[in-house]
């Protein structure tokens, strides 16, 4: 069949679909066009990467984004730092870096910007990290052989055809230390990495911040202004039910490029308020559906409860979390709104995200000092009814459902395992029972966790070379 032909298969399905829930049939391929332009944008002026790289690695490869691939047009102007894109010479679509908070994507004209103080552009930290240092300046080789042979086969392609699993970075700390770590070449120990829905877990961190500070709880109605109203049917969602992803509000996440994930980050500069105005579709908690826009209005609570902008967000997130963690090459990337894009786009290193598993290896505690509240970590990892690989509250789990006995569920993990997970195999692996947190992350376009189990692999293979 024609390439052509194909095209118009794969668009016109979903599209007739997409018609009949009320979206545009054309969302695909705007999405396309941002999706390229703000990628390329925050990978090329966050994490120092070339731009053809990120775009043959990152973009070419994606299903159904890769069948337009010779359409598509994009030119980076590193004067004003800025990414356009065009697809079929159409669709255009521009992502601006902005000094601090990333790029975003600019609809019709730029928002109103307000450049951040001196002091956090600078990145001085508040305080000494109270997080014992994990490795020092030089990258990290284990002298054991079955160590390497398993960073080896994690890094490993097929023999013959095009790479499949492009791992760029693992990172492996035992006890507290950086045992061995590798990266993939233009990669280093200081690049920062797209999370994807990594972020999940870093707003899960921060609403427990908030929560050991007695400002927020997850148990009572989320403060939402939207739904004060105590007649309104979405009053009673709590934040224990937008972490947990069954608030039943309509906001179901499919992966498709019609859903409404898709149009939040795409077409809306406020992510939380498109969110919010979704309504209900089942009685609240009766409905598990993974939902990236249920952490968009997530982000929203944490930034009205420390300021409600941009810059109060991230000084909070810096004094709070990451300053103490030692996490110095951190990016939170924001809407037009100044929300954190905290269902999928922060950026850290392969290192500083070890960093951030090690604090859910130890309850919440580093050096010391308590960060998140006294049983966060247990909460926020006990799998919720009916999700999809035991998923609990901002991590996801080898633990089977509540209610049901404990042990491996199809992942293949350790008992006791759980991790942040985000597309395109962004993994930090945190086994309890082992001391470790194992960090893997690329551009593997394969369903989550790798139907391959590679992941799983890579973690016994670590253990087994411990042993």
């Amino acid at each position: 069949m024609h390439r052509s032909a194909l095209i118009q298969l794969a668009v016109a399905v979903p599209a007739i679909a997409c018609l009949l829930g009320g979206c545009s049939p054309l969302q695909p391929v705007l999405a396309a066009s941002s999706y390229t332009s703000h990628t390329i944008c925050s990978e090329t002026f966050i994490s120092g990467l070339t731009p053809a790289q990120v775009y043959a690695e990152t973009i070419a490869t994606t299903p159904v984004y890769g069948l337009i691939d010779w359409l598509v047009r994009y030119h980076v102007d590193p004067i004003k730092r800025e990414v356009s894109t065009t697809v079929a010479g159409g669709f255009f679509s521009r992502a601006v870096y902005r000094d601090g908070l990333g790029c975003i994507l600019v609809h019709q004209t730029a928002p109103p910007e307000a450049p951040l103080p001196e002091d956090l552009l600078a990145g001085a930290p508040s305080a000494p990290p109270s997080l014992p240092d994990i490795a020092g300046s030089a990258k990290v080789t284990s002298a054991k052989a079955a160590l390497e042979a398993a960073i080896d086969r994690a890094f490993a392609e097929p023999p013959h055809g095009p790479p499949q699993r492009l791992t760029k970075s693992v990172v492996v700390v035992h006890d507290g230390r950086v045992i061995t770590e590798r990266y993939a070449p233009g990669y280093d120990i200081d690049t920062p990495q797209l999370s994807f829905s990594m972020a999940k877990t870093v707003i899960n961190a921060l609403i427990g911040i908030l929560v050991r500070d007695g400002r927020l709880a997850v148990d009572q109605p989320a403060p939402v202004p939207a739904w004060r109203d105590p007649h309104d049917p979405r009053h009673g969602i709590t934040i224990d039910n937008l972490l947990r992803h069954n608030s039943g509000l309509a906001l179901e996440e499919t992966g498709s490029p019609f859903d409404v994930t898709t149009r939040m980050l795409t077409f809306e500069n406020d992510t939380a308020a498109y969110a919010e105005a979704a309504p209900l579709i089942a009685p609240i908690g009766s409905r598990w559906h993974y939902s990236s826009p249920g952490y968009a209005i997530l982000s929203r609570i944490v930034r009205d409860a420390v300021g409600g902008n941009a810059e109060a967000a991230l000084r909070f997130a810096r004094r709070e979390l990451f300053d103490p963690l030692g996490m110095r090459s951190v990016t939170l990337e924001f809407d037009a709104a100044g929300t954190p894009l905290g269902s999928s786009f922060f950026y850290a290193s392969a290192r500083d995200w070890a960093r951030l598993g090690m604090l859910y290896l130890d309850d919440g505690v580093v050096g010391g000092r308590r960060i998140l509240p006294e049983g966060w970590v247990r909460y926020s990892s006990r799998s919720t009814p009916g999700a999809f690989y035991g998923y609990a509250a901002g991590v996801w789990t080898s633990l089977a459902p509540t209610g049901a006995a404990e042990g491996p569920v199809g992942t293949g993990l350790p008992p006791g395992t759980f991790f942040a997970n985000g597309r395109l195999g962004q993994f930090i692996l945190v086994v309890p029972s082992e001391r470790l947190v194992v960090v893997r992350l690329g551009v593997t376009q394969a369903p989550d966790l790798g139907d391959d189990g590679s992941i799983p692999r890579l973690v016994a293979d670590v253990i087994a070379a411990l042993h």
